[in-house]
């Protein structure tokens, strides 16, 4: 049997290698439908994306966390779920079907009713692997899950760049995520398919039991999904959908950038903390490695892509994106905190507090909504600078909790983040004065991009950073 250290260390380089190819997959794919589609195209798909998250949030319903919490689930347990979440799949699906019209009116937008009929079929199709994803985080498969997402990227990716450049427009991006859910399916029964198969005997007594936890995962995974898109949907409202596809342009690098990290972390973080959480120091030194990792990356990749935002949006996607560069570069400032988020509310629901993780969510959305819409006089820009900031803060309410939970202080924290932060941020400021004197966007880009990793790199080693080292000792290995 592989040790738990030994577990950790290949979910995190299969994390880190399906992260990495899911992030250039949808990098390239971006780059084309960025230059074949228009920010209106952009913005009509953008302002549906809160519903269809809503309602993959029902449809997960917090027992796939249940089930990973679950030391050894039984057969019975994963046919519970399996058919509860097809049946709350159907019952959205209906709802949503007959709110299209008045989805379409909020937003003045007529067409969002058939557009947004076929979209939401992506969430009803996704409904019937959650329980086969919930399997392949259970057992740690990353290798699997890495393939999977290789696979699903791109065929989904493939059919809506062909209807892109068929001329389909916004039709494109529809059919991609129903794409998406489906071969996503496929591909999880290929791998899960010898460890179980569901039954038409149900009994729904494995829901009664893991419902107390699991709600409260799923309010706060809906209340996460309204806080993630507030914006989007404000600004769908008080905006012209050009000004909302400026804005879901620049969130959506913000996000990859970020989930590069966050995709990583999610691989092991809750099966590892539940298997350790009766073993208070052991998951606190874990806890404070994990956050050391996410620094490590998340700064420098974050803060990067700050630097780099104007002239990555010129080579990239064009100047018709021009007006997404000033919410990229602040978005990526607030994305390198976010992938904090992660590692926290992993920590919260192993330790099976799923109350702490629902009432931190809920605060955090309400007070964030009444501090955006105070400013939304002062335009896009400002409300997305109250967002960051607000985001950056927030943090300090779930190191409270954490603290109490496994007694990992503020202090540690900064010592184990800080750092990190402070190297990255000194290593752009140098990338940027000293490049300044280039002006031609295709030369500036990737001189920016490999003097600031030169960079990083040398400080990392020259400080002889014990993460940096075990990073290259476990690359090493691999080879």
């Amino acid at each position: 049997m592989e040790s738990l250290k030994e577990k950790t260390a290949k979910g995190l380089f299969w994390g880190a290698l399906n992260s990495g190819m899911m992030q250039v997959l949808n990098l390239v794919f971006g780059l084309f439908f960025a230059r074949m589609l228009t920010p209106h195209d952009y913005g009509i798909v953008g302002v549906l994306a809160v519903f269809s998250l809503i309602a993959t949030n029902l449809l997960n319903s917090g027992f796939m966390q249940g089930l990973i919490n679950i030391r050894q689930p039984t057969e019975n347990d994963y046919n519970a779920v399996f058919w509860f979440n097809i049946s709350v799949g159907f019952f959205c699906y209906v709802v949503l079907f007959f709110s299209a019209p008045l989805i379409a009116w909020f937003f003045h937008s007529p067409e969002l009713v058939s557009l947004s009929r076929f979209l939401f079929l992506g969430f009803l199709v996704s409904s019937f692997g959650v329980t086969r994803n919930a399997i392949m985080y259970k057992r740690i498969m990353a290798r699997e899950r890495a393939i999977t997402g290789f696979i699903t990227l791109l065929v989904s990716g493939c059919v809506g760049l062909a209807l892109a450049w068929r001329g389909h427009a916004y039709w494109s991006l529809a059919w991609q995520t129903v794409m998406f859910g489906l071969v996503q399916n496929i591909c999880r029964y290929f791998y899960t398919r010898r460890y179980w198969r569901p039954s038409f005997k149900v009994d729904f007594t494995p829901i009664r039991r893991m419902f107390p936890f699991s709600v409260k995962i799923l309010f706060t995974s809906i209340i996460n999904t309204v806080n993630n898109n507030v914006l989007t949907f404000i600004f769908g409202n008080l905006f012209p959908m050009r000004a909302v596809g400026n804005f879901t342009q620049a969130m959506k690098w913000n996000t990859m950038a970020f989930n590069t990290i966050t995709g990583m972390i999610e691989q092991v973080a809750q099966p590892v903390l539940a298997e350790i959480n009766d073993e208070r120091d052991r998951e606190r030194r874990v806890f404070r490695k994990m956050l050391r990792f996410t620094a490590f990356l998340a700064f420098p990749a974050l803060f990067g892509l700050s630097l780099v935002a104007e002239e990555f949006v010129l080579v990239a996607i064009t100047d018709r994106w021009i007006e997404s560069v000033p919410l990229l570069k602040i978005l990526c400032v607030g994305g390198a905190f976010l992938s904090f988020y992660t590692l926290y509310q992993h920590l919260i629901i192993a330790s099976g507090r799923s109350d702490i993780y629902l009432w931190c969510t809920v605060g955090q959305i309400v007070v964030q909504i009444v501090l955006i819409l105070l400013c939304h006089s002062y335009g896009i820009q400002a409300m997305v600078v109250v967002y960051t900031l607000f985001t950056v803060l927030w943090l300090a309410v779930w190191q409270y909790y954490a603290n109490k939970l496994i007694g990992i202080t503020a202090a540690e924290v900064l010592r184990d983040t800080v750092p990190f932060m402070l190297a990255a941020a000194g290593v752009m400021v140098v990338c940027y004065f000293s490049t300044m004197f280039i002006t031609v966007p295709y030369v500036l880009l990737p001189v920016r991009v490999v003097l600031a990793a030169v960079l990083y790199a040398g400080v990392m080693k020259i400080a002889k950073v014990q993460m940096f080292e075990e990073c290259i000792r476990f690359l090493r290995k691999r080879k």
